[in-house]
């Protein structure tokens, strides 16, 4: 079953990638229900008015998602990670919740503009474990958020501003967790926003354990290609993410 889902809206600077939980009851219900929120948002007075919205709307399908899970009756999340961008003028702004990630591909080097909502990105970030050691960790798809998951929600934000040449990646952890940073660096050095078909390959060779969704987006244009959006396949051996509920597991 395919549980990611996407979303383009450059009518209002908009681009979103949702990666249903799996493991969990109805994790494609929960991605889609937050493309469609966000598809209804209205157009923004401004760009403080667009990343208020998103942020409201996030919160909206996260309450929309308990309730869900509470009439199914079946003591099981509904979830799904997300990460949006925005862009507005010459900056962007990032909201996200899970391990979903955006990335700025700029002057040639690649950075992440996300940080993981996940147990194993906690062990990096306290010292615990190595960067290099996270994707073969027993815990490597266990998010501390989600969407529809029982936790006080915390959607994370950043924004910067744009530079001509700039590209922006937004992924599920379907690519992450099969292509190494080095790859995709290199693939977009080649190919901008071309290369999420190459991307997408490159996961599905590496063993494609999970759906794979990329967005690229070039603001200021990428030979003359400002967007490119490659439709997440399908794969029936699906290595999930499942949620972390501190309060029971610590």
């Amino acid at each position: 079953m395919n549980e990611d889902a996407f979303l383009e809206r450059p009518d209002i600077g908009l681009w979103a990638v949702a990666d249903g939980m799996g493991g969990h009851s109805r994790g494609d219900v929960a991605s889609n229900m937050v493309r469609e929120a966000l598809a209804a948002m209205p157009a923004p007075t401004s760009g403080l008015d667009l990343l208020q919205t998103v942020r409201a709307t996030l919160l909206d399908v996260h309450d929309a998602l308990l309730w869900e899970a509470r009439e199914a009756g079946d003591d099981q999340t509904m979830g799904t990670t997300v990460v949006v961008l925005l862009i507005h003028d010459d900056h962007y702004a990032c909201v996200w919740v899970g391990d979903s990630r955006c990335y700025l591909f700029r002057d040639g080097e690649l950075g992440r503009v996300t940080h993981d909502h996940s147990v194993v990105q906690d062990m990096i970030d306290n010292g615990s474990l190595q960067e290099h050691e996270a994707e073969s960790h027993p815990l490597s798809n266990v998010v501390t958020q989600a969407l529809g998951a029982p936790v006080d929600l915390a959607p994370s934000t950043v924004h910067g501003p744009l530079r001509k040449g700039d590209l922006l990646l937004l992924c599920s952890d379907g690519l992450t967790r099969m292509v190494p940073e080095t790859e995709i660096a290199r693939l977009l050095r080649d190919q901008g926003v071309a290369a999420v078909d190459d991307l997408i390959a490159e996961a599905l060779r590496a063993g494609g354990r999970d759906n794979v969704t990329v967005i690229a987006v070039a603001p200021y244009g990428d030979d003359g290609a400002g967007r490119h959006v490659a439709p997440p396949p399908t794969n029936d051996a699906l290595d999930d993410d499942v949620f972390f509920d501190r309060t029971v597991k610590r």
